[in-house]
C-alpha cells in the first residue's frame, strides 16, 4: 500500500536539511528526521531517498521565488514592477535564508531547470513592457537588463541574508536600481518614484528593519 504524501512533512524535511547544511551539521537519513516525529520512511515516501532530498532542496528555492514573482501582479508602471521583483527577490532570501544558500550551489541538481529560467523570465517581461512604454530606450536588451537587475539584487541578498550587512543596507537598492534604469533611458525623477514604490511593494513589512533593533534605516 502506497504511503500518503503530506506536503507539510515534505516542507519540514526540506527546511530542516537546508538549516543543517547552513550550520554544517552532518546530514544522514537518521539525523535528518531526528526530533521531527516522522520516521526515516518519510524521506523515501517524499523524495525516494537522500539523493532526492538534495535535488528538492535547490528546486524548492526557485519554486518559492517564482511563486513570489507570480504573486506580484503587473501594474500600469512596468518600472515599478521590475523594482518590486528585485525587492521580492530580496524578501524571498530574507524569508528563506537557508534555502537561498542552496539555490546557487551547483553541487545540487535541479529536478526541472526550467524553474530557474521561469524566475528570470518575469524580469525579462517587465523590461520588455518598460521598453514598449517608452520608459527604456528602444533597442534595450531585455535579457541583459533583467540579468543586471537580478545581479544587483543578488549582491544585496548575499550580503544581508547570510552575510555581514544589516537589513537597513537593503535601502541602497533604491538608488542603485534608479541609476541602472536611468542609464537604460528612464527619466531620473520618474524613475526614482517608480523604484521607491516598487521597493516598498516588493519587500515584506519591516523588510529593511534590523531584527531585534526595532529601528529602520533612519533609526526610527
Amino acid at each position: 500500500m502506497a504511503r500518503t504524501k503530506d506536503p507539510a512533512v515534505r516542507t519540514l524535511l526540506i527546511e530542516r536539511a537546508a538549516h543543517m547544511l547552513r550550520t554544517r551539521e552532518p546530514i544522514t537519513l537518521r539525523s535528518l528526521v531526528a526530533g521531527t516525529r516522522v520516521s526515516t520512511m518519510a524521506v523515501y515516501t517524499h523524495f525516494g531517498g537522500m539523493d532526492g532530498v538534495w535535488t528538492a532542496l535547490r528546486q524548492e528555492g526557485f519554486t518559492r521565488l517564482e511563486a513570489r514573482f507570480a504573486a506580484l501582479p503587473a501594474s500600469a508602471d512596468p518600472v515599478r514592477d521590475l523594482a518590486a521583483m528585485v525587492a521580492g527577490y530580496l524578501g524571498n532570501a530574507l524569508d528563506h535564508p537557508d534555502l537561498y544558500r542552496v539555490m546557487f550551489d551547483a553541487s545540487f541538481a535541479l529536478d526541472t531547470p526550467e524553474a530557474a529560467d521561469a524566475t528570470l523570465e518575469h524580469l525579462v517581461d517587465a523590461v520588455r513592457r518598460a521598453t514598449g512604454a517608452g520608459r527604456f530606450r528602444a533597442g534595450t536588451d531585455p535579457l541583459e537588463l533583467a540579468v543586471q537587475s537580478w545581479t544587483m539584487g543578488h549582491g544585496l541578498a548575499s550580503l544581508v541574508a547570510n552575510g555581514p550587512l544589516p537589513r537597513r543596507a537593503l535601502d541602497h537598492g533604491v538608488p542603485m536600481l534608479t541609476a541602472l534604469f536611468t542609464g537604460a533611458g528612464d527619466h531620473p525623477d520618474r524613475c526614482r518614484a517608480s523604484v521607491e514604490q516598487g521597493w516598498r511593494h516588493g519587500l515584506p513589512p519591516g523588510g529593511t528593519r534590523d531584527e531585534g533593533s526595532g529601528q529602520g534605516p533612519d533609526g526610527v
